[in-house]
C-alpha cells in the first residue's frame, strides 16, 4: 500500500498572511512541518501542494518536493485532491501545514488505521480524550462522539454528549478532533465533487459533509496533540523544537 503525506500551503491568510513563510528559528514553518512529516514511517513522500510562487520557491530551496496547485480551491482537501489525482497512492494523509510540532506517530496512527482494515477504511482521522472543564466550552475546540467501533457518529462546536443531569457531566466522556485526515484516494476525488451539506454549513465543519452523504470517518485514539499556528502570537507561545 503507498500511502503519501500532503501539506497543503496557501500564502492568504485571515488572521495571518504569509504564515507558512515565517521564520522559526531559522527555519520557515512549512520547513519544520515538512521536516516532520518525513520522520512518520509510514508514508513513501511528502509533497507539498501550493498556488504561491513564494511558497514553491522555499520548498525547491531546501530540497522539498513541491506542486503547484490551482488558484480556485476553497479548502486543503480540494488542494489534496487535485495532487492526489495524478499520483498512484493508495491513501493520501492531508497534513495541516500549520502544524510545525506534528508528531510523526500521530500520523503514522492514521496511515495505520489503512493499513489494518484496507478495504473498510475510507476516511480516518483522530481524536483525543478530554476532561470535562471549560475548555471544551470553547467553540474553536471541534468535539466528536463515536461508536463502540470507533466511526465518527457527529462533530460538532457545541459540546457532545450533553449530559441531561449536570451532577453526571464529569462522568460522561468527551473527544476533542484533531484535524489529520487519511482518505483513501478514490474516496477523496469523490469528497471533492460533493456539494456542500446543510449540517456543514450550519457548524462550518467539512468532515460533516461526507457524513451527511454516507461516508464513513474511522476515528484513531491519541494521546499526543501539537497546537498549530494560527496567529503572530502563537509563535511565542510554544518553544521550538528539533
Amino acid at each position: 500500500m503507498k500511502i503519501i503525506g500532503i501539506i497543503p500551503a496557501r500564502y492568504a491568510s485571515t488572521r495571518f498572511p504569509g504564515k507558512p513563510l515565517v521564520d522559526m528559528g531559522g527555519k520557515t514553518m512549512i520547513r519544520r512541518v515538512y521536516e516532520q512529516a518525513l520522520k512518520a514511517k509510514s508514508l513513501t513522500e511528502v509533497i507539498v501542494a501550493t498556488d504561491d510562487e513564494r511558497i514553491f520557491k522555499e520548498v525547491e530551496s531546501f530540497g522539498g518536493k513541491v506542486l503547484m496547485t490551482s488558484p480556485n480551491h476553497n479548502n486543503g482537501t480540494e488542494r489534496c485532491a487535485e495532487v492526489a489525482q495524478n499520483t498512484d497512492a493508495d491513501v493520501v494523509i492531508n497534513i495541516q501545514g500549520d502544524e510545525p510540532f506534528i508528531h510523526p506517530e500521530q500520523i503514522d496512527l492514521v496511515a495505520n488505521t489503512f493499513i489494518a482494515k484496507p478495504e473498510s477504511t475510507s476516511i480516518a482521522t483522530l481524536i483525543k480524550e478530554h476532561p470535562y472543564n471549560d475548555e471544551l466550552l470553547n467553540t474553536s475546540r471541534v468535539k466528536a462522539i463515536v461508536n463502540n467501533n470507533l466511526d465518527a457518529l457527529y462533530f460538532s462546536r457545541t459540546l457532545i454528549p450533553f449530559s441531561f443531569d449536570s451532577s453526571k457531566a464529569s462522568s460522561a466522556k468527551y473527544y476533542v478532533h484533531l484535524g489529520l485526515y487519511g482518505f483513501r484516494k478514490d474516496v477523496l476525488l469523490k469528497l471533492v465533487k460533493l456539494p456542500p451539506s446543510s449540517l456543514e454549513l450550519a457548524e462550518n465543519l467539512e468532515q460533516l459533509r461526507w457524513l451527511e452523504n454516507g461516508y464513513q470517518i474511522k476515528c484513531a485514539i491519541t494521546n499526543l496533540e501539537s497546537k498549530g499556528i494560527d496567529t503572530p502570537e502563537d509563535l511565542d507561545a510554544y518553544e521550538l523544537r528539533d
